[in-house]
């Protein structure tokens, strides 16, 4: 039992999906159905048909109705032409068995054949493994339906994507079911609205956040947090503008890899523009402005700004994939010698900052993969040098890492920070990366101790990465209760009456020359539904004003969890302050 037995469960149970949409839908086409964190999918061509989530009961039970069947799992080797006649009417099968037959992939198949497995009826095209009989195949759930571009092309045509989970044990399922519901009440798009952070606008376009007074509070708490960090560290601010020739990209390699997910702009005079995706080319110029002596190396560069990804529709979601994306980015030009004191300083900025808001980390060192050589640029050695740098700086810092090929930028190798969230999911968050191509491709040096230019290294360093991205994370872990010193309201004051307005008006003056974030509330409304109304808005405290607050010169504090606690107005500042 364990991992392997439930892989083989959650590929069996997209099989027994695949064979029941294919009994109650005689016409569809199927495509693929892997195996994917916490569960499965299989895509689907439905062609003119369409479905929705409404379907999921009525073809969960033609999967139970088969399931009671109890077939086995049967896997034959076929030929390739026996395996091109029996799937000559499935054209995603098909196409598969024709990259096998020219020797594209070998996931299927080897040596002039292909894998197959036969379930009751149901015949697909698999590696395979699965359980011996679909018995075993007792506790799963159909989850949601959604769009796929077939081989995740958008140039492909978009299936139907039915998502499901299985488990061995009912309680596993019903844990994870209930995971998934808390996830819900917890969705970042969910708590913008309720909490009034962000909108969406048609007139404006999808993908395209509007910050509220609220949100853009929060925007820039982070963002002064994290040049906080920089600051001390010996950072400087640069600032670049949206957009750039067509040239700058072409000479970074960006426009190569890139073009069709840039934005273009077409000046009167037949000029290529291209709202910017990134910033690190900017940055070269400006490094590149003046020679540099070793001397005053490194040069470090940090830049808030937006960039633009012309993302399709379909993969927009709220904050966590948009079209314009605010980047914490910072630029360091260094000699090869500096890098590991820069990658250790950077190290410590991602975990200060991590650690501010209860997010642990681990590490990736999403590394090149040699067997595909053309996804990168430059010569297999530096890769190689700069993969080395990277590893050596994780052991120094005794780092939780994995090496993950095939992950690299495609200019050089990089550190991804993992933080586990409250539900236990996991997200990329901070990325350092290394570069040796940018220098080489935009002649950047320093002139060294024997006067002579220096060829340097160029690191790419991102705290938050997306601020959009790393906000919607902070929300759904937080459940939408951000701590005291991100909150954009931070107490609200009540006054029992008119005659405690004086009293309340003494507390929001004191608070507001410290710069708090207070707010006051003196409308007409019941006290009761005041404090209902800002506990939904998850203030961190509220402060009800009565005759025995004036009386006594305290104030009494209702916190988030509805617990009170009294503070003499003597000691208001330092009990906030204290706050964090």
């Amino acid at each position: 039992m364990g991992e392997d037995n439930l892989f083989r469960i959650r590929h069996s149970a997209a099989h027994l999906l695949a064979y029941a949409v294919k009994k109650l839908y005689p016409n569809v086409k199927i495509a693929i159905g892997p195996v994917v964190d916490n569960g499965f999918y299989y895509d689907f061509d439905f062609g003119d048909e369409r479905i929705s989530e409404e379907d999921l009961p009525r073809i969960e039970k033609k999967m139970h109705e088969l399931q009671k069947k109890e077939f086995d799992f049967i896997q034959e080797w076929w030929d390739i032409g026996k395996a091109k006649g029996f799937f000559k009417d499935e054209p995603y099968k098909l196409e598969i068995i024709k990259e096998i037959e020219r020797g594209e992939r070998d996931d299927f198949g080897q040596k002039g054949k292909v894998s197959v497995f036969i379930a009751d009826e149901f015949v697909d095209l698999c590696k395979g493994p699965h359980v011996e009989n679909i018995r075993e195949v007792k506790i799963f759930k159909l989850l949601k339906v959604a769009g796929a571009y077939w081989k995740g092309d958008e140039k492909n045509k978009m299936l139907t994507r039915i998502y499901g989970t299985a488990f061995e044990r009912r309680s596993d399922l019903d844990n994870y079911l209930k995971k998934l519901e808390e996830a819900r009440k917890r969705d970042h798009r969910r708590l913008g609205k309720e909490l009034d952070l962000f909108t969406f606008s048609p007139l404006v376009g999808s993908g395209l956040p509007l910050w509220t007074p609220k949100g853009a509070v929060i925007l820039n708490l982070l963002d002064e947090f994290v040049w906080s960090l920089r600051k001390k560290r010996g950072y400087q601010k640069v600032e670049i503008p949206h957009i750039t020739k067509k040239d700058l990209y072409e000479r970074s390699g960006h426009w190569e890899k890139f073009k069709d997910e840039l934005f273009k702009i077409k000046t009167r005079e037949g000029d290529l523009f291209a709202l910017k995706p990134m910033n690190c080319p900017h940055h070269t110029q400006i490094f590149a402005r003046k020679p540099h002596s070793y001397r005053q190396m490194p040069q470090r560069y940090a830049n808030t700004t937006m960039v633009y990804r012309d993302e399709q529709s379909g993969e927009l979601l709220g904050l966590s994939r948009v079209r314009a994306i605010t980047q914490d980015d910072a630029h360091i030009f260094c000699r090869k010698n500096q890098i590991k004191e820069e990658f250790e300083s950077i190290w410590e900025i991602v975990e200060e900052f991590y650690a501010r808001f209860d997010l642990p980390l681990k590490v990736n060192l999403s590394f090149s993969d040699p067997k595909e050589p053309d996804k990168y640029l430059g010569d297999r050695k530096i890769w190689q040098e700069a993969e080395s740098i990277l590893e050596k700086t994780a052991l120094s810092k005794k780092a939780d890492f994995r090496i993950v090929r095939g992950e690299a930028a495609f200019y050089g190798p990089k550190i991804d920070f993992i933080a586990t969230d409250s539900l236990g999911r996991e997200w990329q968050v901070a990325t350092i990366q290394l570069d040796f191509n940018m220098p080489d491709r935009f002649d950047l040096y320093c002139i060294n101790e024997k006067g002579e230019k220096e060829r340097i290294v160029m690191i790419h360093a991102a705290i938050m990465g997306s601020i959009e991205r790393f906000l919607s994370i902070l929300l759904e872990h937080t459940a939408g209760k951000l701590p005291f010193w991100l909150s954009p309201i931070q107490v609200v004051v009540i006054p029992l009456s008119q005659k405690h307005k004086m009293y309340a008006d003494k507390i929001i003056k004191l608070l507001q020359e410290k710069e708090f974030r207070v707010q006051k509330d003196y409308a007409g409304e019941t006290v009761s539904s005041k404090v209902r109304k800002y506990h939904q808005l998850k203030v961190p405290y509220i402060a009800v004003v009565g005759d025995r607050e004036v009386s006594s010169k305290t104030i009494v504090l209702r916190d988030r969890k509805g617990r009170q606690k009294t503070v003499g107005f003597s000691n208001l500042l330092d009990f906030f302050e204290n706050q964090g």
